[in-house]
């Protein structure tokens, strides 16, 4: 359903209607969300109509406590109110007739059928009542422990201490066996790059101490060696999957931006939550348009901390930086930059601090930094050249923290976790092909390729080939800001290739089209950059071009196991740093 001003004078449109589950980007906790288009100058009348229509339909219905939440960007605004989990259903629809209604009466239209609404509200309502879920909710609540609950299944307690039951048979408080019932060690990861590498760190760091350790990323769910599932399971379903399964005494949670604002957090019980860094990327999504609303998105993460625990932020990331006077509960930096103000007033205080300091990685115990490991004994560092794995060591070491792991086993996770494909798959893979190095990646925004030249200085290669591609949901300006970056590293020659799962409604050969054409205007000769269908035939070229000295950057975002069946093909041999 979606609401249009026919005549175009007001041009306001629904893009997203949707159920927030947890607390997020606009609401404290679960609410029904309406994002709309709509012109600046209009913005006020549509929220105060709108407003007026869901506080009339709900007072109507007897709620006694009605909620809204608005949230404005640039050229329209979320509309939000809160209600129970048993009946988000209902109260969406409930908020798209009166976007609908509030719509109709700034267009001069008659009223919308409010008898009609609030009868079919009345009785959706009713239907999606769930009593027994609400009071379940309520005694985890008292009992402070995790309440986790979807349409398929309820759940109290986290891992080894959780019980679950279907949705539709949820039990009365007191025929729980409470006894049994308790929370696991859990942390939250996010950021724009290096969540994946910071959550196998960290994951590592648990299994050192002894743990059974459960771990989501786009990868998968995995529980120690073992895959329970294999793909992208870095939203809230992939929480819950995991912290209900009675295995798991520690879990690490890669949690994607995506799902923070389509649902919210899964839920508030985590013993900390970590922020790598926020870049441009994705924007346009969901109401954010600028680098500072996607901070504000990346920071609901920390909402689903209980109260007490740490959130790890990144001090170098200027954006975090400049919201951390915003933030509640106690902060824990991660920094390459120990000296500057914000950590060194920080760690004067007592905060928790992890830096690098004279080539090691140290935390802040008593107001001081003490030793964790040296840089050069962290493989995926590359000796300290990797900046940005130097970077995700840090953030891992605030994890592990969180996590209450000893110190020996922080230091070990660090030590054990040699980079390549076993370890840490498609993430800083480095391989001998005949003398040359191949470097496969995920690298995939600006922000990842401008990480990635310290690394490119320091390994001095005679000769560097880039592979570039980029996913269809950006705009073109993101797409030539990647060509940049990748500029910026000097490289020789180019291959740009196509993405086909990633084309997000454009049409084959129109995002290679603008890299290619950003390219040419820094200065690129033409036959420098050539076109190649697929990653692996881009592996494929790579490899026939290469010669003993040169460095291939070959990021694997499509098709890795294609990249890596071509690299043995060809006897490349992995290199553990």
């Amino acid at each position: 359903m979606s609401g249009d001003a026919s005549d175009g004078s007001l041009a306001m449109e629904q893009i997203d209607s949707r159920r927030l589950t947890g607390p997020n980007l606009v609401s404290p906790g679960p609410a029904a969300i309406l994002d709309a288009a709509c012109p600046d100058e209009h913005a006020d009348a549509l929220v105060a109509a709108w407003r007026e229509r869901v506080t009339d339909l709900l007072s109507a219905l007897g709620w006694s406590d009605v909620r809204t939440h608005v949230r404005r960007w640039p050229g329209g605004v979320s509309l939000a109110f809160s209600a129970p989990i048993d009946g988000l259903y209902a109260a969406t629809e409930l908020g798209e007739w009166a976007f609908e209604s509030a719509v109709g009466h700034l267009s001069g239209e008659g009223p919308k059928g409010r008898e009609a609404a609030l009868e079919r509200a009345r009785s959706a309502f009713a239907e999606e009542a769930n009593p027994a879920l609400l009071a379940l909710e309520a005694e985890a609540r008292r009992r402070d422990v995790a309440f986790l609950w979807d349409d398929d299944e309820v759940s109290v307690g986290m891992g080894s201490g959780s019980a679950t039951w279907s949705a539709r048979d949820v039990p009365a408080p007191d025929q729980v066996d409470w006894a049994g019932i308790h929370d696991v060690p859990t942390v939250l990861v996010t950021g724009t790059n290096g969540k994946t590498t910071v959550v196998r760190l960290a994951a590592a760091m648990a299994e050192a101490a002894g743990r059974v350790t459960g771990s989501t990323t786009t990868e998968g769910i995995k529980i120690g060696d073992a895959w329970v599932e294999r793909d992208d399971y870095s939203g809230p379903g992939g929480a819950r999957t995991l912290l209900r399964d009675r295995r798991v005494e520690v879990a690490v949670l890669e949690t994607a931006r995506g799902g923070l604002l389509r649902r919210g957090v899964a839920f508030t019980r985590a013993d900390g939550a970590v922020i790598t860094n926020v870049a441009e990327d994705h924007l346009g999504e969901y109401g954010v348009h600028d680098l500072d609303a996607l901070v504000q998105a990346k920071l609901t993460a920390g909402l689903a901390r209980r109260p007490g625990a740490p959130l790890g932020l990144n001090a170098d990331d200027a954006g975090l930086a400049a919201a951390h006077d915003r933030l509640a509960g106690p902060l824990s930096w991660f920094t390459m930059r120990p000296d500057t103000d914000l950590v060194a007033s920080h760690l004067r205080a007592g905060g928790d601090v992890v830096a690098v300091v004279a080539d090691s990685i140290k935390r802040s115990r008593s107001g001081r930094l003490v030793d964790v490991v040296p840089v050069a004994e962290v493989p995926i560092t590359l000796g300290g050249a990797a900046a940005h794995n130097v970077a995700n060591a840090l953030a891992a070491v605030v994890a592990g923290s969180a996590l209450g792991l000893p110190h020996s086993a922080i230091a070990e996770g660090l030590r054990s976790v040699r980079g390549g494909a076993r370890d840490n798959p498609g993430r800083g893979n480095l391989y001998d092909a005949a003398g040359a190095r191949v470097l496969v990646d995920f690298v995939h925004n600006a922000h990842g390729y401008a990480a990635l030249g310290a690394m490119v200085a320091g390994l001095a290669p005679k000769r560097l080939l880039l592979v570039l591609g980029h996913a269809g949901d950006r705009g073109n300006e993101a797409i030539r800001e990647l060509a940049r970056a990748a500029w910026g590293l000097s490289p020789t020659r180019v291959l740009v290739k196509e993405l086909r799962s990633y084309l997000r409604g454009r049409p084959e050969g129109e995002i290679p089209a603008v890299i290619v054409d950003e390219l040419l205007r820094l200065g690129a000769a033409p036959e420098a950059i050539d076109r190649v269908a697929d990653e692996p035939e881009a592996a494929r070229a790579a490899l026939a071009w290469a010669e003993p000295g040169d460095l291939v950057i070959l990021p694997a975002h499509e098709d890795r196991a294609g990249v890596e069946a071509v690299l043995r093909d060809a006897g490349a041999r992995p290199l553990q740093p």
